[in-house]
């Protein structure tokens, strides 16, 4: 999922879990620390202290986390 090379900003997992979100593998409404199912052991440790050096915690939604969705109209 995640780079490996060890890059962890905001705006890349907030991309990466969107598309997760959008797959349907997550939902919005689950924990942030869900997403360890997705992510190396290795690669977690880099994400989770972008998300703590961002004051996002471990039990925040993952809808928190990546915003509001923005909607076409048809």
């Amino acid at each position: 999922m995640i780079q490996s090379n060890n890059q962890y900003s905001l705006a890349v997992i907030r991309d990466e879990v969107r598309m997760l979100v959008e797959k349907g593998v997550v939902s919005r409404r689950q924990r942030i620390v869900s997403l360890w199912r997705y992510i190396a052991a290795r690669e977690w440790i880099y994400m989770e202290q972008e998300l703590e050096n961002s004051n996002f915690l471990l039990r925040d939604y993952i809808g928190d986390l990546i915003g509001s969705e923005e909607w076409d109209n048809d």
